[in-house]
């Protein structure tokens, strides 16, 4: 019974922290639904030449043949006075993008466009460093930030930079939008995850004064705030969120803008979402590291603020509790049908379903927002729910590496998400040069997991003498369609 009571203390721990932030993530809903728009606000009148601060564009690349053209374009069509503007393109490539973004810049520059091309001759600090490395030269007492698949509307400045006004504020951050939305089921998929952090989670916190992040792009700094706040690192792969909270911890407000969209694209490959899901999540989890303490001893900031704090720095460390849960879950299920006295305590288990339910009814406020309500819209809801939640957890182990890396401090270089500018490449995206076509070993171990999920479903029909137990058959199914769509999909990516 050794074995037996390791495995029910560890699965019920596992599914107590699963719940722990299914509640903050109701609470976050409550934030959400209350939140007002406060329209009294101080802002700059950008029609008052006095009034007009100096911008600083940052724009950080790395080997982007495909989407280069595109965003220096679009870039140079922003609208803010020529006199007050500086666009700075920080390119550590290291092909051939070099020379072709060299030529296009020239060519803007040309029409009278303020847009430097900064190269470096390493890669260290990688982002951070490169960022680093311009804020030196920048000019902009705010320093606006967007990478390479980021499109900005031409008034995005005007909409933002007012904000600034407030002299506590040291970051505006914008919401992510997708060109690509519905470009695949992967895409989908992407798509609602982002929407909920980017309208939920930012809203819910920032609403109450929790912190939030900013997002690594599509957001503009005060300069300010970033050098009192210690300046760019790059000891994590997520240096947007260690500086947004080093910032917060000096008493810097952030303010999110939920009504301004920038348009970005989504990884079209699964590989390329790979890359961006370890990035993300290893990143949250070296931050917590680094930041765990700061926050706690922190004594400007409520008790409230810290547990949304660490709970937010934790985020990635769910895949961990989930992959956890549905491992043991089919020991338990045994465990359940064999010892008969542990009955009562399955019944307490059962509880934690409610997490479930929680998570639905968060998702639906936020899709019902952007889809609109109605009956046809809740049916597609539960149809993208099921299939949402099977990916993610099919995505857990590949997660639960990158968190375990994270937290016990292994480094690893910054790995760049391939781009590809579906508008024009969709039809080939498998000639992109920057698509790593090794097959991980992690994808085997995918792929073992979606035959042990299904020899969980046909568990159900055997265990016990009452005809079966097909209480953890959803769950199960899930992981099975989960791990299966990662793994396959996954092999097809390497075609």
């Amino acid at each position: 019974m050794y074995i037996e009571t390791v495995i029910i203390v560890i699965y019920t721990i596992a599914l107590l922290l699963i719940f722990i932030y299914a509640l903050a993530q109701l609470n976050l809903l409550f934030n959400y639904l209350s939140a007002k728009n406060i329209s009294n606000e101080p802002k700059f009148n950008l029609s008052h030449p006095e009034e007009v601060p100096y911008v600083t564009i940052q724009l950080p690349v790395y080997n982007e043949m495909y989407v280069m053209e595109r965003l220096l374009d679009n870039i140079a069509k922003i609208d803010y006075p020529k006199d007050k503007l500086e666009i700075q393109v920080l390119d550590d490539s290291t092909d051939e993008t070099v020379a072709t973004t060299k030529a296009h810049i020239e060519k803007l520059q040309s029409t009278g466009l303020n847009i430097q091309h900064i190269t470096r001759k390493d890669r260290k600090g990688f982002k951070a460093g490169a960022l680093k490395e311009g804020l030196k030269i920048a000019k902009g007492e705010f320093i606006a930030i967007f990478d390479s698949d980021f499109l900005p509307q031409k008034d995005w400045l005007k909409r933002t930079v007012p904000y600034f006004k407030n002299k506590e504020i040291g970051v505006v951050q914008t919401r992510w939008g997708h060109i690509n939305r519905n470009y695949s089921l992967l895409t989908k998929i992407q798509a609602f995850a982002l929407d909920a952090h980017f309208t939920l989670e930012q809203v819910g916190r920032n609403s109450k004064g929790h912190f939030i992040n900013f997002n690594g792009t599509a957001g503009i700094w005060r300069k300010a705030c970033i050098v009192d706040a210690g300046n760019w690192e790059g000891d994590t792969l997520t240096e947007d969120l260690d500086l947004s909270y080093r910032a917060q911890l000096k008493k810097w407000k952030f303010k999110y803008l939920e009504e301004v969209e920038t348009p970005a694209e989504l990884p079209i490959v699964i590989s390329a979402a790979r890359s961006q899901q370890f990035r993300w999540n290893k990143g949250g989890a070296e931050n917590f590291k680094k930041m765990l303490w700061r926050v706690l001893k922190n004594k400007n900031i409520s008790a409230k603020t810290k547990v949304h704090g660490l709970l937010h720095l934790l985020n990635s460390t769910m895949f961990l509790n989930v992959l956890i849960v549905a491992i043991l879950s089919i020991p338990m299920l045994y465990i359940k049908n064999e010892y008969t006295h542990l009955k009562p305590y399955f019944y307490v288990m059962s509880f934690f379903v409610i997490s479930t339910v929680i998570f639905f009814i968060c998702y639906w406020i936020m899709y019902r927002k952007i889809y609109g309500g109605g009956l046809k819209n809740f049916m597609g809801y539960i149809g993208m729910f099921f299939v949402f939640f099977s990916i993610a957890m099919g995505f857990s182990l590949h997660n639960s590496i990158a968190v375990l890396e994270g937290h016990l401090g292994k480094k690893s270089e910054f790995v760049r998400t391939p781009k590809f500018n579906i508008g024009k490449f969709k039809d080939n995206w498998k000639n992109n040069k920057y698509i790593k076509r090794n097959i991980s070993v992690h994808v085997i171990f995918e792929g073992l997991l979606m035959l042990y999920f299904g020899f969980g479903m046909y568990s159900a029909f055997i265990v016990g003498d009452q005809g079966g137990d097909f209480g953890l058959f959803p769950f199960h199914l899930m992981l099975c369609l989960g791990f299966g769509y990662v793994f396959f999909k996954s092999l097809a990516s390497k075609v």
